[in-house]
């Protein structure tokens, strides 16, 4: 590629030498060409020799980079990692431990909302019952004024033990989590003990994972096995 752009000022150079009128035989010194004409030509051609090099550089780099990317799944000894990831979503649904805490939270839930449905009716029918004797004049007017300073302390009494009873919930939920988590830590170093993965990810919906390989899902492994021991333990 670098012979023809050097040969070409040198064959524009003899083309334009046809052109001219003829030297005199009589001319003793015949005409030199010089070894390298400078000419547009000559111009053109560098600027494309340098826009190839400097192409034929990004693509080199651009395959190096992409080379390189697999190098994260290596660790500093140069052994490439194993990796696999447990959908925790899935974990949630069929993990046994997971069902028997939500059923229990669910029970404890039903049983405070009825509490407080229960507390609540009562207090409405109470409070219509107090206002059709005051609209027909059948209390005095001291009585009147008891009567609703009770109404007002079960309303504050009922609204203090609503966030009594939400607070309950949001600690036991945290409890189970905890729960939840140790168990799921402590098994899977059991389970890691045969299988010696370098990492075991959790995958799950609107998480930092946006995209696992299919073939590294050992969720349905690890269920299995963690039902298995949950099982055992809870005869």
């Amino acid at each position: 590629m670098q012979e023809e752009i050097v040969n070409k000022p040198e064959e524009i150079q003899e083309n334009s030498a046809s052109g001219l009128p003829e030297v005199p035989e009589n001319k003793t010194a015949a005409v030199k060409h010089p070894f390298f004409v400078f000419t547009i030509n000559t111009v053109l051609g560098l600027v494309l020799l340098v826009g190839l090099v400097i192409l034929y550089i990004l693509v080199l780099s651009k395959k190096e980079s992409q080379i390189q990317l697999p190098m994260a799944l290596q660790n500093s000894k140069g052994k490439t990692l194993s990796v696999v990831y447990l959908n925790l979503d899935s974990l949630n649904m069929n993990y046994e431990l997971v069902r028997s805490m939500r059923k229990d939270l669910e029970a404890t839930v039903n049983r405070l909302q009825g509490e407080l449905k229960k507390d609540e009716s009562g207090l409405q029918k109470d409070g219509a019952d107090f206002q059709q004797k005051v609209q027909a004049n059948a209390i005095s007017e001291d009585k009147a004024k008891q009567i609703y300073e009770i109404l007002m302390k079960r309303q504050q009494d009922l609204l203090e033990k609503k966030d009594r009873y939400t607070q309950m919930m949001a600690q036991q939920q945290l409890a189970m989590n905890q729960r939840l988590g140790d168990t799921l830590t402590n098994f899977l170093k059991r389970f890691n003990r045969y299988y010696r993965f370098d990492y075991i990810m959790g995958f799950k919906t609107d998480g930092e994972i946006l995209v696992a390989n299919d073939s590294l899902d050992m969720t349905r492994t690890i269920v299995d096995a963690i039902n298995k021991e949950y099982l055992e333990r809870k005869k």
